[in-house]
């Protein structure tokens, strides 16, 4: 038996676990994972804090790491691999995954979600609710594609950058990418139409960095 702890017991934890959960296995037991869990159950499925997980007499153990943000999901993954825990894709099954596609592990492809052709992709990315990632496209460590946010071909998305709800990141050109840098923040409906900086947050139609008040 294969116990598989869904890292996180809060909307986004719980959105994963009622994907997986739709297609039950008498080989694998699925649990939430709450560092800091109050709640013996969440959903009617059993809530563990860590170390109670590492504790739990199975045969092996993965996590799926169900945490929005990829500076947290970062260090999970760190301490997952320290304890030697490795981490199960979870793919629903109306994601569309087409060919050539480069998937790095732990990836969270939530439903109606869709990666086309020619795209590499890194460790622990999360493709929200009809996200989309189209041709040609690189995706770096950790990054984040909230619900309906929708990256055009011959796209860089580099490490830990987070693209919100309803962003839209316009197709760049071979050779010539449209790049959104490390850790960069691309707000809820977006539009971009050129390169954002490493560490920027932009919004609007089009997208401009974010004023500081």
């Amino acid at each position: 038996m294969k116990l598989v702890g869904i890292y996180g017991a809060s909307g986004h934890g719980r959105e994963v676990m009622g994907m997986l959960a739709k297609r039950p296995s008498a080989d694998i037991a699925f649990v939430f994972i709450d560092d800091n869990a109050v709640q013996k159950t969440v959903n009617n499925r059993p809530c563990l804090d860590w170390d109670s997980f590492l504790a739990a007499p199975t045969q092996s153990k993965e996590t799926v790491l169900a945490i929005g943000d990829g500076r947290a999901r970062e260090r999970l993954a760190a301490k997952c691999k320290a304890a030697g825990i490795g981490f199960m894709p979870a793919h629903a099954q109306s994601a569309v995954i087409l060919e050539e596609v480069e998937l790095g592990e732990g990836s969270v492809l939530c439903p109606f979600s869709m990666v086309t052709s020619n795209v590499i992709i890194g460790r622990q990315f999360h493709a929200n609710y009809y996200s989309q990632v189209s041709h040609d496209c690189v995706i770096g460590d950790f990054v984040t594609l909230a619900p309906g946010a929708r990256c055009n071909g011959n796209v860089v998305i580099e490490d830990r950058a987070y693209i919100g709800s309803g962003a839209i990141l316009r197709q760049g050109k071979p050779g010539d990418p449209l790049v959104i840098g490390e850790g960069a923040v691309v707000g809820m409906g977006a539009v971009v139409t050129k390169s954002v900086p490493a560490g920027i947050t932009v919004v609007g139609n089009p997208a401009r960095p974010l004023e500081k008040k």
